[in-house]
């Protein structure tokens, strides 16, 4: 037989589309061409596949080789291919029969004594081989976190003999079990923080309902410390948040596995550029927002990062994504994050502040409060002014507040009701969904629209009132939004941002 095709995986963001790698070998001078869009790491394949074959104690043909990867119009990257390629030629060459390919994807990078490397994106690789029914073959360093995937089967193999041994039916590889799943994070404790009444109240039904938070207050009254609490309170991550997560996380370390049970807390320095933020580079890559993709997202100081960098906050935090364009590259990430967000009232830090006096003149805080949008503003669900606490509080006995276990448990069961009537949290009611969970009575709709005249909200902002007053109606069990519900979500938007 003198043409193979086997199929293998391409990496596009964490998507993983199906590439068909065909072999031809025909008659003419030895010749080694790759065709189908092939990038340089790819081109460089078949030095690898050469030497590889031949130090694995195969013959290499020297005949015209011609390797198709198809579709043709998409980019191909990385040394993927380089394992199918190789495979490809035993068997166009006779010296591998064609058996189980069609039960099989391959993807690896080829070393030169035959051995196999890791490549980025074996979790999306597995999920696609679990949809179309075929097992995956993968470099050792890739099969436990591609093993994680529910359903997947996948086949360790540590080079070409021990694989050619296993698609022979001389020596059958076992397919990967994940290892044991490590323990989640210890996160800090609710109990830690004393006092600040208002603010743990906030957290929680921010936690409930997945909204965006900003805390704003003098220096030194814990708005850090509370923010840093608000993942060991959120309920557990469903399994599609954790394989995305450990997919995202995977582009920068090698061994995520710590992320699989957690919740994870991205906490950027205001110095960090916008592409550090949202993503990019030459050839795309994850930002800040994407690995806080089902965790939160914490900005400190955040009139301190570049106003460009928080625009670009603007669009994932609506649509739950980032879509990145490039000459040669689009590639879109998740990037549904809860934002948390802490700031001072003024450059001082005193404005407001009862104990001592700010310093900043009306120039310098007009400067001040243009560093942050009012459409960004417009998105962040509730404000709280986190106030200085008197000393006798502080000294109370550490650790005498409610713990976040108990927290958890109630945030849990608000978002289970959330999920059985509505399938999703509450930030991530559209309008239709709005409309029927958060049926008004005549009276209080005609409230709500006299508080919102009053207070010049935007649509944006009383949709995004409602979805907290839901919330909150939900933390007490009821089945309707009432006034009360309703005062105190528009009182969270009533806060000054600046006083």
């Amino acid at each position: 037989m003198e043409l193979a095709v086997l199929y293998s995986r391409a990496l596009t963001g964490i998507s993983a589309p199906l590439v068909r790698v065909e072999i031809d070998l025909s008659n003419g001078l030895p010749a080694f061409h790759i065709v189908g869009l092939p990038e340089t790491a790819v081109r460089e394949s078949k030095d690898r596949v050469r030497s590889a074959i031949l130090n694995s104690s195969f013959a290499f043909p020297d005949r015209r080789i011609t390797v198709n990867l198809a579709p043709a119009d998409l980019p191909k990257e990385g040394g993927r291919f380089d394992l199918p390629i190789a495979l490809g030629i035993l068997i166009a060459s006779g010296q591998l029969p064609n058996t189980l390919l069609h039960q099989h994807e391959f993807v690896g990078e080829l070393a030169l004594d035959g051995s196999l490397r890791a490549v980025p994106g074996a979790i999306p690789a597995a999920q696609q081989a679990v949809i179309a029914g075929r097992a995956l073959v993968v470099p050792p360093d890739n099969a436990r976190l591609a093993a994680y995937v529910p359903h997947s089967k996948v086949i360790e193999a540590a080079d070409i003999l021990t694989l050619c041994a296993h698609l022979n039916g001389n020596q059958p590889i076992v397919p990967a079990i994940c290892g044991d799943i490590p323990k989640a994070q210890q996160y800090p404790d609710m109990c830690e923080i004393t006092g600040q009444e208002v603010a743990r109240r906030a957290l929680e039904i921010a936690a409930s309902g997945g909204h965006n938070l900003l805390f704003n207050g003098p220096p030194g009254t814990g708005k850090t410390l509370l923010a840093s609490r608000l993942p060991g309170i959120l309920p557990p991550a469903t399994p599609n948040e954790a394989l995305t997560g450990l997919a995202l996380h995977s582009f920068y370390d090698a061994n995520p596995d710590r992320y699989l049970l957690q919740r994870p807390f991205r906490s950027p320095h205001h110095s960090a550029s916008s592409a550090a933020l949202v993503g990019g580079g030459g050839k795309p890559q994850p930002g800040e927002i994407s690995l806080a993709h089902g965790g939160v997202l914490f900005l400190d100081e955040l009139p301190e990062f570049s106003r460009q960098s928080l625009e670009m906050l603007r669009e994932p935090l609506e649509s739950g994504e980032i879509c990145l364009a490039r000459a040669q590259h689009k590639v879109t990430y998740p990037a549904r994050f809860q934002l948390v967000a802490a700031m001072n009232p003024c450059p001082c830090g005193y404005l407001g502040d009862a104990q001592r006096a700010c310093r900043c003149s009306e120039v310098q805080l007009q400067r001040y409060r243009q560093r942050i949008s009012g459409p960004l503003l417009d998105r962040i669900d509730m404000h709280v002014m986190v106030s200085r606490l008197r000393p006798g509080i502080l000294l109370k006995a550490p650790g005498s507040g409610e713990p976040s276990a108990l927290v958890r448990q109630r945030v849990s069961a608000t978002h289970e009701r959330q999920m059985q009537r509505q399938q999703c949290p509450n930030n991530q009611l559209n309008a239709m969904k709005l409309a029927r969970t958060c049926l008004l009575e005549k009276s209080n709709e005609q409230y709500l629209s006299s508080v919102a005249e009053r207070m010049h909200l935007s649509a944006r902002a009383i949709h995004r009132s409602l979805r907290v007053a839901r919330t909150i109606a939900d933390m007490e069990g009821a089945k309707a939004v009432e006034r009360a519900h309703i005062n105190e979500a528009i009182g969270y938007r009533q806060q000054d941002l600046l006083p």
